[in-house]
Order: structure tokens, then sequence, then C-alpha cells
């Protein structure tokens, strides 16, 4: 029994809805800095940590499927070393 775990790529649909929340937030959030009462000196606190956030959250997302693609594919060599194996033994 073959286990085919295939990754299906994203809708269009779903795809053009992340990018368009991602823009409302960044833009909601600039507006918010923009308009905050306060010195500049916060304003650019706020915004330069804003950045911070997404960045660091882009960063961490990108770093989780990576490995999850790596424990997938290690995974794959596995069985595919495991089949070899019995197939050559007969069983």
């Amino acid at each position: 029994m073959e286990n085919n775990n295939i990754a299906l790529p994203s809708s269009t649909s779903w795809v053009l809805f992340v990018k368009i929340t991602f823009v409302i937030a960044m833009i909601a959030m600039g507006l918010f800095v923009f308009f905050l009462e306060g010195s500049f000196l916060t304003k650019g606190y706020l915004a330069l940590n804003s950045l911070f956030l997404v960045s660091s959250t882009i960063m961490l997302s990108k770093t989780l499927r990576d490995e999850h693609e790596a424990h997938r594919l290690l995974n794959k060599i596995n069985e595919a070393k495991t089949n070899k194996i019995l197939k050559d033994f007969g069983v």
C-alpha cells in the first residue's frame, strides 16, 4: 500500500484572499501609527516593531514549512529503502 502524500497547491482565490488580508493589515497598522497621538520617536518605534513582527512571522512560517517538507522527504526515503529491502528478501 503506497502512501501518496502529495501537497496540493492553494487555489487562486485563497492566494488572492491571503494577499488582500495581508495588505489590509499592513495599511491598517500604518494608518494607526501615522494617526497615533504621540511623538515622532514613539511612532517610529511602533512602525519599526510592527515591520519586525511581520518579517519574523514570515521567517517563522517559511522555516516551519521547510522543516515539515524535510521530514516528509526523509520519511519517503526511509520508506523507499524499507520497500527495497523487503523486495530484495522476497517478503
